[in-house]
């Protein structure tokens, strides 16, 4: 048995500065294991501010760069030993794409947060160029990470429930119940213009997570949807609120919601799957449980750590049951999925399935082609 603990991996981080919600949330989670550091960055479009932003990190004058272009061009000066083993994208979805595609096509091992990009074009040019060059690339749908979404995933994918029949997964989110971005607020500003988030506001946001909720735990596909999606607040671009219906491969139906003008939610995304034999439910903001309908049987409840939980969801729990884990350490389980990818492949070797457990390139692209397909539905009022 071989008990060397391996040295701590290198990270980049393009975006994610001071005042910055996502990117504090990521170097937190890639810290909760201490697999991997802060090395270099570029962390902010400003470049007086990227600069302030990472000397406060303690980044070195060579390793703290005034743009993502002097990142690469940085990285790539030096030998391939000596660079950074993954650069994390966490800047508004305008600029994925660009960002993405430099670093993949140098043959960086990328991670991106979500949604992927702005257009199926650009999310099949990033397919090809991760395929072409071979590097890992890892999307930040942190909501697979959760022990009992895992542990949803390999029920239904085991055929515990019966073939399925039905999904309704919702999102739902208060924040934007008023015309917050006229108040000067950065999130909710790029969240609403088109020119940054792109052709979708809560759909692209967070209607992304619930398209990919559902993938990741039924491992469906969705054949045909019809989409209805409004500004209810008067004066917004970009689409508050989003309501489909959905017809899956095989006859499986479902219904996604995603919303972020309940006013007085917080954070209320929840999926229900239903069997030929019964039914899981899993809330985000009770996230350590999850409730097993039987058709010919008690309800039970099944909770994060209990010892007859399935490998996948074992693997994702760092602390004894009856301890909360919440949203940094599911952030956390998809940052360990992706290092022990990189890992392996250094190795030249597989890694274990379980191991490297985190959603792809190929899931992000998906999430993309969705958003499309559920903008145009609503726009022509049929099923597309």
């Amino acid at each position: 048995m071989n008990d060397e603990i391996p040295p701590r991996l290198r990270y980049a981080m393009v975006g994610g500065g001071h005042g910055a919600f996502i990117g504090a949330v990521h170097r937190h989670a890639i810290a909760l294991d201490g697999l991997a550091e802060l090395a270099a960055g570029a962390l902010s479009a400003t470049p007086e501010k990227a600069l302030a932003s990472g000397r406060a990190l303690g980044l070195t004058e060579d390793n703290n760069h005034p743009s993502w272009q002097a990142l690469l061009d940085a990285e790539l000066k030096r030998p391939p030993a000596e660079r950074v083993d993954a650069v994390v994208i966490v800047t508004p979805t305008d600029s994925h794409f660009p960002i993405a595609q430099a670093f993949a096509a140098a043959s960086f091992n990328v991670v991106c947060d979500k949604p992927l990009v702005h257009t199926s074009v650009q999310a099949d040019t990033l397919v090809a160029t991760v395929a072409e060059q071979g590097g890992v690339f890892g999307v930040t749908y942190n909501y697979t990470g959760y022990p009992m979404v895992r542990q949803a995933r390999e029920m239904v994918r085991s055929g515990s429930l019966g073939a399925t029949r039905k999904v309704v997964v919702e999102y739902n989110q208060g924040w934007l119940a008023t015309a917050l971005e006229s108040t000067g607020n950065k999130q909710a500003g790029w969240r609403t213009d088109p020119a940054r988030s792109g052709i979708a506001g809560a759909l692209g946001d967070i209607g992304s997570h619930a398209e990919n909720l559902i993938s990741t735990v039924t491992g469906l596909a969705i054949e045909e949807l019809v989409a209805d999606l409004g500004a209810l607040v008067p004066g917004r671009a970009l689409d508050d609120d989003a309501s489909m219906l959905l017809r899956f491969e095989g006859g499986a139906r479902g219904v996604l919601v995603a919303s972020q003008i309940n006013a007085g939610l917080e954070n209320d995304l929840r999926l229900r799957v239903t069997g030929e034999r019964g039914t899981l439910e899993w809330r985000q903001e009770e996230p350590n449980r999850l409730v097993h309908y039987r058709l010919d049987g008690p309800t039970e409840i099944l909770t994060r750590a209990s010892p007859w939980l399935g490998d996948a969801a074992r693997r994702a729990v760092r602390l004894p049951s009856g301890h909360p884990e919440g949203f940094i350490e599911a952030f956390a389980n998809v940052y360990r999925g992706i290092f022990a990818d990189i890992r392996a492949r250094r190795a030249g070797v597989t890694a274990d399935p379980l191991d490297a457990d985190y959603p792809t390139v190929a899931d992000g692209a998906r999430g993309v082609h969705f958003i499309e397909r559920a903008v145009a539905s609503s726009a022509e009022r049929r099923w597309l």
